[in-house]
């Protein structure tokens, strides 16, 4: 059985980072603050394949844009490092802010998508089914990519063979781990 990705409590009992990152977050209130938002911290901190100078991501869904952009530049634009923009991805009109807490770089983006239907989320659960299958030295492997400078979809995309756009690619797994109560 997976983590409940949706609240962060999972990272109570994970590895050190995992519980560091779980007390950040609450110290900051940061969770707090994006609740409006569907807020899920996802990327590689939560499946345990995160490097040295991993970020943390966190994705979120507006229905109003100006208010999102607003909750942010009044609740954590004071955050060391703050900046704000706005972009279009994959056709999509998205918000992301990044700064510093403590040593930790947070990117929270937003998109007017449901959290559970962004890439960030779907491509975190794929990873993390993926993980669970093909066990500790898979594991290993994506995180020796990482380090050597490959994105986290790209080092999956070359230890499964993926093609061009393992973005997308590792959308084929959905349905496998969807089906499946791991």
């Amino acid at each position: 059985m997976h983590p409940n990705f949706l609240d962060i409590s999972y990272l109570k009992t994970g590895n050190k980072k995992q519980k560091q990152v779980f007390q950040l977050l609450n110290h900051y209130k940061v969770m707090e603050i994006l609740k409006a938002f569907s807020p899920i911290l996802v990327g590689t901190i939560p499946i345990g394949i995160d490097i040295p100078s991993s970020d943390l991501d966190i994705i979120c869904c507006w229905d109003n844009k100006a208010n999102f952009i607003h909750t942010l530049t009044q609740k954590l634009g004071n955050q060391r490092g703050f900046k704000l923009y706005e972009t279009i991805i994959r056709g999509h009109e998205s918000v992301v802010a990044q700064f510093d807490l403590e040593e930790f770089a947070v990117e929270i983006f937003g998109q007017n998508i449901p959290t559970k239907q962004q890439m960030g989320y779907r491509h975190m659960c794929i990873e993390h089914y993926l993980l669970c299958q093909k066990g500790e030295k898979f594991r290993q492997q994506i995180i020796d990519l990482k380090q050597q400078g490959y994105k986290t979809e790209p080092a999956f995309g070359v230890l499964l063979d993926l093609g061009d756009d393992p973005y997308q690619a590792l959308l084929q797994y959905e349905k496998e781990f969807l089906n499946n109560d791991f």
